[in-house]
């Protein structure tokens, strides 16, 4: 996890959509090598990974071991008086962990996660200079044929800020119906 944290998302991209996936690929199409008496013949289908899924692989793998830290840290959180009481009453601890820990983890995690999430949202126009059709890599090919800089790059900016306002709010909203059922 702390390769994934301690490498910038830009560099990760550009590792996974030109180094990792081609591998990926060259392992798969040699697997699918039969052997004939004469040698080996390849078949003739190979498999590819687009720029887009190349570029939604990179980005799950670098804020997967953020979010993980995050899930971690709201774990570690529940102190050990609560899962002993829990095991002292006969809980599984499948039982334990759904019914005790992670209900108390998720009030701890919902604000970092929230903070995670628009971070994705805002980092996936990084994926632009993939060449991913994407909302600023839409902009930026508008823009450039109609040399309407400043109202495309608004519209594209208002764009981002509406998604990531909306994830906020749903977020606020959820942590609030959390703490009214804490009260009931």
């Amino acid at each position: 996890m702390e390769i994934f944290r301690g490498v910038p998302v830009l560099v990760l991209l550009f590792y996974i959509a030109f180094v990792g996936a081609p591998e990926m690929v060259n392992l798969y199409n040699w697997t699918l090598q039969i052997p004939i008496e004469a040698g080996w013949i390849e078949k003739a289908r190979t498999r590819d990974f687009t720029l887009l899924w190349r570029a939604i692989i990179a980005l799950a793998i670098s804020y997967s071991a953020f979010i993980a830290e995050v899930f971690r840290a709201g774990i570690q959180e529940v102190s050990k008086g609560q899962t002993e009481a829990a095991k002292a009453l006969g809980l599984s601890n499948w039982h334990r962990f759904r019914l005790i820990t992670l209900p108390q983890a998720m009030r701890k995690i919902l604000p970092p996660l929230g903070n995670d999430l628009v971070a994705m949202i805002k980092d996936s126009a990084l994926v632009s200079v993939l060449g991913v059709q994407d909302i600023t890599q839409l902009g930026k090919v508008f823009s450039s044929s109609t040399f309407q800089f400043f109202e495309t790059y608004n519209v594209v900016a208002f764009m981002y800020l509406v998604l990531t306002l909306s994830l906020s709010l749903l977020i606020r909203a959820f942590e609030s119906h959390l703490r009214r059922n804490d009260h009931n």
